[in-house]
């Protein structure tokens, strides 16, 4: 187990330069100003999270207001057949052929363990794909998040989507569901 976590550590760091500790938002030239109901709370900021990947065929994306919620070192990281690391511009980059076909993802459990100023989130989802009903698909969202005195920051992501070899724990599931 030690031996995952340095790797998955390593990877995450690698390429990570030193940052403020506390970023602005505002210091990239093509950066909007995050909403405040967005990052003002650990819910504002899990509302953003799903509301900006829930999008319709052709409709105009979000990915101005989704980096908002994000520190500039941030790293995505996907867990399954291979395992995938990405920075925002290459996060969405990669998810744009997923998303332009129509895409919905929903919250349907949480826990945070919160200590201070950081907090760790797991996030279950459901999620579908395509028109319509599209396919259907759920999964588990792990979010480290700190607040900097002024709003909360999602510093890493890692998710990995269910599958008969993984199948999602009860513990991270309601308790209506199996």
């Amino acid at each position: 187990m030690r031996t995952h976590l340095v790797a998955l550590l390593l990877l995450l760091s690698a390429g990570c330069t030193h940052a403020p500790s506390r970023p602005d938002a505002a210091s990239s030239s093509d950066a909007v100003a995050a909403r405040p109901e967005d990052v003002a709370t650990i819910d504002g900021v899990m509302k953003a999270f799903y509301e900006v990947v829930n999008i319709a065929p052709d409709e105009p994306r979000q990915w101005a207001r989704d980096r908002t919620l994000y520190s500039p070192w941030i790293h995505f990281v996907a867990i399954g057949k291979t395992l995938e690391v990405y920075d925002h511009p290459r996060f969405v980059a990669s998810t744009e052929p997923l998303i332009a076909g129509g895409f919905r993802e929903w919250e349907i459990h949480r826990t945070v363990k919160r200590y201070g100023n950081i907090a760790h989130v797991a996030s279950t989802y459901e999620a579908r794909t395509g028109p319509g009903e599209g396919t259907s698909g759920r999964g588990v969202n792990y979010l480290q998040l700190y607040f900097d005195g002024t709003r909360w920051w999602v510093a890493s992501l890692v998710w990995q989507s269910e599958d008969a070899a993984n199948p999602i724990p009860p513990e991270l599931l309601p308790a209506s569901q199996p």
